[in-house]
């Protein structure tokens, strides 16, 4: 065994591997700065450059990509608050704050550090689970995978703070947008209202920007500052970064261990890791009072397990051919091309290199964390740009990265349906990370709920297995409830007036009454839906119907009994952004999106940011040639319209 380790690390030092590692390394910052595109874009792009290469410089150009796209993500999660990929999410939530309070440089090295120590920790944790994890992984059946969906759903309690019914509402409407489409028990199709579009139901990167980077970018627009509040010291942010990564190191590893477990079990990588350890930062803190403000944890946690969860995902990609995540199922047609058989020959016939793999992942995490912390300086600089300068090419980068999703106008239109969600959730303080969860989970959770009924019956639930993970489930929802009231029963007896202590009055606005009135309207829209569904492919949906009225009615009768404390809550300025969003994805739907997004940038930077002629027709046609060359590199086919034929036909 020892040979064979050093064999394998001494071919990760040969130049040629080096050289192609660098390469793939750079490709996956590139990839993961741009949003949309994460593991799966930037893999597919590298497959064709595999036939003839060496197995062992190929693996090597492959794990750089793999390695670093989870890292060069942060950028834009952080600067811009777009979720670079779906297991980026949660860093938007702390990390974007932080950045708007001039804290980037903090925000971003905390994130490469952690990141790195991630990957480094799964490395290894890799390294031993290649030859012990068979029987683990094999042991985990669906009722198992059902109630660790169900543990991601208990994090909603952690993230939701007083307001838990109203994270239960977000929650129980993600539940049911995640229902759209056909039901996986029994070929049902739900909640398509006749439109094409969706019978696959709404994709995930659709949701993710437009519940998050979209009203970001009209709250910034309203603002009409920079991204950044105050100015970010650069060197001092750097500093604090790495003692934050040193004080946190428990929850560094904490995290990374988690993010190496949930990354073997197929299904369960990507966005569902980053909430995990996000909520359980959110649960282990003494102080979670600045959590969704600007809390440098809530960046450490997620980032920790990201590169963790891609060096877990190899195991079931490597030992049974089963790949992990979207990333890792590229992977393996890679392997496959060079001619390597994933399953049991890659340890007894192939484990040298199964081993450049994991050295090669440990080793690119290095450096990609290095060259991020080299690019932070001058990338960060991007939050003192006014915003209105950078709005145009945000906007149009998201539309083309949620065009991404299905290559369809309905993306569009789907982003800006969801972006209004957003910003009705963000003005009126909703929990938008309860109803992404929800919008995750629901697929997978119905999915082995059915397969574990199926097969197991009522035994599936009475399994050690299932038994251990409701445990948790109860401690993830309890105790957080119980520390909290056992900390306020000792302040309020440290004061001597436990008498006269008083839990905080609701908050209620008029967004608040539109979002109750619309809700409960979807509620009994969605149940009429679902009248002719059978019991099994209508159980989900219905549970989820149950959960947001219910939850929508809690709240409410809360608001009746205890009186609520008013809050001003605008939407006008918001709206009128909104307004023009629509009108940009009809003038794509017009003219053409090449087109249309060139102009509107030209106009909105002349108009809006007010910027020279000259330097507004430039950064104009850097849109143009970007949509151009992405067009080629992926055989992008936009909306076309009556123009773009004319010009780029």
């Amino acid at each position: 065994m020892l040979d064979i380790l050093l064999s394998s690390l001494g071919q990760l030092f040969t130049l040629s591997h080096l050289l192609f590692m660098m390469l793939g390394v750079l490709v996956g910052l590139v990839v993961g700065i741009i949003p949309g595109l994460g593991g799966i874009a930037g893999m597919s792009l590298l497959l064709p450059f595999l036939y003839g290469m060496e197995p062992t410089v190929a693996l090597g150009m492959l794990m750089g990509l793999v390695a670093v796209i989870p890292t060069g993500d942060t950028f834009a999660s952080v600067l811009l608050g777009i979720p670079g990929s779906s297991a980026s999410q949660a860093t938007v939530i702390d990390g974007f704050s932080l950045a708007k309070r001039g804290q980037a440089a903090r925000a971003l090295s905390s994130a490469f550090l952690s990141s790195m120590i991630g990957g480094i920790i799964g490395a290894v944790v890799l390294t031993g689970f290649i030859l012990i994890a068979r029987p683990l992984v094999l042991s985990f059946s669906s009722s198992e995978l059902f109630m660790l969906t169900l543990l991601g759903l208990s994090m909603v309690a952690v993230l939701s703070g007083r307001d838990l019914f109203k994270g239960l509402a977000a929650c129980g409407l993600g539940l049911l947008v995640g229902a759209i489409g056909m039901a996986p028990a029994t070929g049902e199709f739900r909640m398509n209202f006749g439109l094409d579009y969706l019978y696959d139901g709404l994709p995930l990167v659709v949701v993710g920007l437009g519940i998050f980077a979209l009203p970001e970018i009209v709250d910034l627009l309203v603002k009409r500052g920079a991204i950044a509040e105050e100015p970010c010291n650069l060197g001092e942010g750097w500093r604090n970064g790495i003692r934050d990564v040193r004080e946190q190191r428990g929850l560094v590893a904490r995290c990374a261990a988690i993010g190496s477990l949930i990354g073997t079990i197929p299904g369960l990588a990507g966005s569902v890791v980053d909430w995990l350890t996000y909520g359980h930062a959110v649960q282990s803190a003494k102080d979670k009072s600045e959590f969704g403000k600007g809390d440098i944890r809530g960046v450490i946690a997620p980032e920790s397990a990201n590169n963790a969860c891609a060096c877990g995902a190899m195991v079931p990609t490597l030992l049974f051919g089963v790949p992990g995540s979207g990333t890792a199922a590229v992977f393996l047609g890679g392997l496959l091309l060079l001619g390597l058989q994933p399953g049991v020959g890659m340890i007894e016939t192939h484990l040298d290199l199964t081993y450049t793999i994991i050295w090669s992942l440990a080793l690119a995490n290095i450096l990609g964390a290095a060259l991020c912390l080299v690019l932070a300086r001058p990338v960060a600089s991007l939050t003192r740009v006014p915003f209105a300068t950078l709005a145009p090419l945000i906007t149009v980068l998201i539309m083309f990265a949620a065009f991404q999703a299905t290559r369809s106008a309905g993306d569009l239109l789907a982003l800006g349906a969801v972006g209004v969600l957003g910003v009705l959730f963000k003005q009126a303080n909703w929990s938008r990370p309860a109803f992404l969860i929800g919008f995750v989970l629901a697929p997978g959770a119905e999915g082995y709920f059915y397969q574990a009924v199926q097969f197991q019956g009522m035994d599936a639930f009475m399994r050690p297995g299932v038994l251990i993970i409701g445990a948790l489930i109860l401690a993830a929802m309890f105790i957080p409830m119980l520390t909290g009231a056992w900390r306020k029963r000792r302040q309020a007896s440290t004061v001597g007036a436990a008498a006269t202590v008083r839990p905080e009055p609701p908050t209620l606005g008029s967004i608040d009454v539109v979002l109750f009135v619309a809700l409960l309207g979807t509620a009994i829209v969605a149940w009429i839906e679902m009248a002719d569904l059978s019991l099994i492919g209508g159980i989900m949906p219905r549970l989820a119907i149950a959960i947001l009225g219910v939850s929508c009615l809690m709240e409410i009768a809360r608001c009746l009994v205890r009186r609520p404390q008013w809050q001003h809550q605008v939407i006008g300025l918001h709206g009128l952004w909104l307004v023009g969003f629509f009108a940009l994805v009809g003038a794509i739907l017009l003219f053409g999106f090449i087109t249309a997004a060139t102009l509107f940038s030209l106009v909105f930077l002349l108009a809006i940011a007010r910027l020279k002629p000259w330097v507004a027709v430039s950064m104009s046609l850097g849109v143009t040639a970007f949509l151009v060359g992405m067009a080629e590199f992926l055989t992008l086919t936009y909306p076309s319209g009556l123009i773009d034929p004319w010009l780029f036909g």
